[in-house]
């Protein structure tokens, strides 16, 4: 299985720069994963195809604003720290532009001295282990002073910022938003819960590392990124409990996938659960707890795009995207959504 057999053309007129508003007013791919066949919907009109019984799976990660720029004392030229991971002890991984410039010992200088940064080391691929020094409260300090880190293809700059958080997000810890869930609204959370289908979350901080394209030919040998997930007891009961009574399981976004499939490859069942986790999903892989997915529209040959391959197979993918491509869909972060049923 190689890399290329994920390709497909895409207009880059048809990338997403901005969110579409409302929310749940994005367009809807509705997929067959059985026929290969495809309904145009609405996002709003996800609740016809929800069931009473069935189990949505929500990841509530929630994005750090986490592209930040400084200056070195008495210096000039913008400095940007992107916040990969926190390894505690207010010290951060942190990919660093331009990186020649910040040797280890630097010193650098955000929101006129609200944050101050020394770079203690320099890591495998470039990027610096950082201590920040500040007063207060660091999450409130970046609310000021940083930007979302949009993904390299949204060169538009994003108005605000709550429109690359989920409504539901809690958690704060992404380096990126899990985008599937972007076109909820409180409101059609509301009219899915009143159909009797409820809702669990779960939370896999997302790293940078879904960004990174897939550099080898032969997909068995792509290494993943590793990212930090969390399964409460009250969502690993739910599960079990749809399950049993034959509801389906949907997860909201590749990144809830990953959770719930990660839990049950490690405990060889759906429970109570924490760690880090770099599964990778391609055809060939057997779903232990997903029944379906509300995802977006991913990058060509891309590991999300082998993902939906492994749960709708990837000639029915393909053609689907061929289709989407036709009728002008919006594509990726911000773009419309499909439902894989």
């Amino acid at each position: 299985m190689n890399t290329s057999d994920f390709n497909y053309d895409l207009p880059e007129e048809l990338i997403a720069q901005t969110p579409i508003e409302p929310r749940d007013h994005s367009r809807l791919m509705v997929l067959d994963k059985q026929t290969g066949a495809v309904r145009h919907k609405h996002f709003y009109d996800i609740v016809d195809h929800l069931n009473e019984g069935d189990l949505l799976i929500l990841n509530d990660s929630r994005v750090l604003p986490a592209r930040i720029y400084g200056k070195k004392p008495g210096g000039t030229a913008d400095i940007e720290f992107l916040l990969l991971e926190n390894r505690g002890n207010d010290v951060w991984e942190v990919l660093v532009r331009p990186g020649k410039k910040v040797r280890i010992g630097a010193q650098v200088v955000f929101g006129e001295g609200l944050l101050t940064a020394q770079v203690l080391d320099i890591i495998e691929g470039g990027n610096r282990l950082v201590k920040f020094r500040y007063d207060g409260f660091f999450y409130n300090l970046l609310d000021q002073i940083g930007q979302m880190p949009l993904p390299p293809y949204i060169t538009e700059k994003l108005q605000d910022k709550e429109r690359y958080q989920t409504v539901y997000s809690k958690e704060i810890g992404s380096a990126a938003a899990p985008t599937a869930g972007l076109h909820f609204t409180d409101e059609l959370l509301e009219r899915i819960r009143a159909k009797g289908i409820r809702t669990g979350f779960v939370t896999l901080h997302v790293g940078l590392g879904t960004f990174r394209p897939v550099k080898v030919e032969d997909v068995t040998k792509h290494q993943m990124h590793s990212e930090h997930y969390f399964m409460p007891k009250e969502t690993a009961d739910m599960i079990n409990e749809t399950k049993e009574k034959g509801g389906r399981v949907i997860c909201v976004g590749t990144t809830s996938c990953r959770t719930v499939e990660a839990v049950w490859q490690k405990e060889g069942c759906v429970k109570e659960s924490a760690g880090s986790t770099d599964i990778f999903i391609y055809p060939g892989y057997r779903f232990g707890v997903l029944d379906a997915l509300i995802t977006n529209f991913h990058l060509p040959e891309s590991t999300l795009i082998m993902l939906i391959s492994a749960l709708a197979g990837r000639d029915h993918v393909l053609k689907a995207y061929e289709e989407a491509v036709r009728e002008k869909y919006r594509f990726f972060s911000f773009g419309d959504a499909m439902f894989i049923e």
